[in-house]
């Protein structure tokens, strides 16, 4: 605000501060904390050799391995460091090797230096070859021509299999160096070889369950990296906001199988279908659907087809109001009048959900048109302060979004069979009851706070926005309380006390979806690939000073 306050100026200005301080700390009493918030890094295409050589550092330095083997290590533990560590320290160095088909053989018998004096006969193509210029050995200790390799690599390439190319001698389950294979490969199909190194690039998104691609359409080119193996949504730098463990639009209070259900109903029983199932038959002849608006039991179509309403079967026209001539019903009539019957209570039961989603993702969508409307008026004021505005523009549309999931949550929660083996009848009741008292407290509050949002807070003198402005930023901060109430409610009162893992639900932030930061690392951002303890780990004594490196897990 411009100028000097006055005293009234003065306290609706503190309480606004004060009110803010509480709305802005969420790690204060006010709220209580459902779990720890998870951090969130995003990864660009440029930085995304730098993200995997990272953790690929971390494995060479504390096991003292080249890089192909620390890759190898990761692929198969799916990047996650700390298992492959936890595995290290339970099971010891011979059985995290071996699980994963990483050999030592080189470094334990020092035979990996082929004598170039004597021809050697490669066991796939029986043909003699002179060790060095012909012959290649694998950490393994296998020995076979470079033609055959060659050819075995570029068929597990193609077949998609680049990421872990086993040793072609029977029963090995050594993997293949990367080296080897891109050295091999690229002099005679550079194709492939660019095809295996992005391969083993992208594993590091692909099979890394703390890493995905951003689901935003057209794609960014970006990846998420989560740093909590918790139930989280975040939002990329190109704005999209997702659920990490879905990949689809963020739709908490939901769980991720209550939401594809939800989607996948909406989708194949529109209310249009449905409509259409209760209250038409297909005529027998034509099959277009017909309503019936009253009279007997005989229905002519347009195409001239008579059919009997109560059974569908077709007909000639001579009838009384309850009887055709010549046809009686098929015996399965009591079976399709149950059916339509059972069609029409879950339509019925269905609709109300439905229409009240449907309400709040249509104000969703008017409300987001009213931000960007006030935002520019608000950005053309220069002796006002409108911060308030826009904060409670953000805490609405956060909470509408919650309102619209709301939905779904109590149709599968409380109306639909999911969860009729958990809970006893009286005890739905009771909790269907405490969940709609909650939800209308919130509908109650986010109406209100939209209703002022949408004043023409611009022309009103400076006394009228004060009254409003304390009034929004009250609002929000209930609105926040009531969201979280809402959150900690379905998380303890209602999916606590069940046995279904499954329906996890991603936690309520009062500052919104984390936004996703900038990746940055602080090794050193000019590591190149090298080959970490090959002079030093050639020696059995290196390789058994590992157990010094202990304390340094986790």
């Amino acid at each position: 605000m411009g100028g000097c306050l006055s005293s009234e100026e003065e306290y609706y200005y503190s309480s606004d501060q004060e009110l803010l301080s509480v709305w802005d700390n969420e790690d204060s009493g006010l709220f209580l904390a459902s779990s720890r918030e998870p951090k969130t890094k995003v990864i660009t295409k440029e930085l995304l050799q730098l993200a995997q050589r990272e953790d690929l550092q971390r494995v060479m330095d504390l096991l003292l391995v080249k890089e192909h083997h620390a890759r190898t290590l990761l692929i198969h533990y799916r990047w996650d460091v700390e298992k492959l560590f936890a595995v290290f320290v339970e099971k010891g160095e011979d059985s995290l090797f071996a699980a994963a088909g990483v050999s030592i053989a080189e470094h334990q018998q020092g035979n990996s230096v082929l004598s170039p004096s004597t021809t050697m006969t490669c066991d796939i193509c029986v043909e003699d070859h002179l060790p060095g210029d012909q012959m290649t050995r694998m950490d393994c200790g296998h020995c076979f021509c470079k033609n055959c390799w060659t050819e075995h690599f570029i068929v597990k390439i193609k077949e998609g299999q680049s990421k872990r190319i086993r040793c072609m001698a029977p029963k090995c389950n050594a993997i293949c160096d990367e080296d080897v294979v891109r050295s091999l490969v690229g002099k005679s199909r550079p194709d492939l070889a660019e095809k295996f190194d992005r391969f083993l690039l992208e594993s590091y998104i692909e099979d890394n369950r703390m890493v995905k691609w951003c689901p935003s359409t057209p794609h960014c080119g970006n990846a998420i990296r989560v740093e909590d193996d918790g139930l989280c949504e975040v939002e990329c730098s190109c704005g999209c906001q997702f659920c990490f463990s879905c990949l689809s639009e963020a739709h908490s209070p939901c769980s991720c199988l209550m939401w594809e259900q939800w989607r996948k109903k909406i989708r194949e029983e529109s209310e249009t279908v449905n409509w259409i199932a209760v209250n038409t038959k297909p005529c027998p002849k034509c099959h277009l659907p017909l309503e019936k608006n009253g009279g007997c039991v005989l229905v002519t179509c347009r195409c001239g087809q008579s059919f009997c309403w109560l059974c569908g079967g077709s007909t000639g026209r001579e009838h009384s109001w309850y009887t055709i001539a010549g046809h009686s019903c098929s015996q399965d009539q009591e079976a399709r009048e149950k059916q339509t019957e059972r069609t029409k209570r879950n339509l019925y039961c269905y609709m109300p959900y439905h229409n009240g989603y449907r309400v709040h993702t249509d104000s969703f969508k008017r409300e987001s048109e009213l931000k960007e409307t006030i935002l520019k008026k608000v950005s053309i004021s220069e002796e006002r302060d409108f911060s308030w505005v826009t904060n409670g523009l953000d805490r609405l549309l956060r909470s509408r979004r919650v309102l619209s999931c709301l939905y779904p949550f109590a149709f599968y929660m409380f109306k639909n069979a999911q969860f009729k083996n958990e809970m006893m009848p009286r005890e739905r009741e009771i909790k269907q009851h405490l969940f709609e008292d909650q939800q209308q407290q919130l509908e109650g509050s986010v109406e209100k706070l939209s209703k002022l949002l949408e004043e023409p807070f611009e022309q009103y003198t400076e006394d009228k926005v004060l009254d409003i402005r304390i009034k929004v930023i009250n609002l929000s901060v209930t609105v926040d309380t009531l969201c979280k109430k809402m959150y900690e409610c379905i998380e303890n009162e209602l999916l606590g006390s069940l046995q279904v893992g499954v329906h996890n639900i991603a936690p309520y932030k009062s500052k919104g979806i984390e936004r996703a930061s900038d990746f940055y690392t602080s090794g050193d951002s000019s590591y190149q690939p090298s080959d970490c303890g090959t002079s030093d780990s050639s020696s059995p004594s290196s390789w058994g000073s590992r157990n010094s490196l202990y304390p340094r897990i986790g």
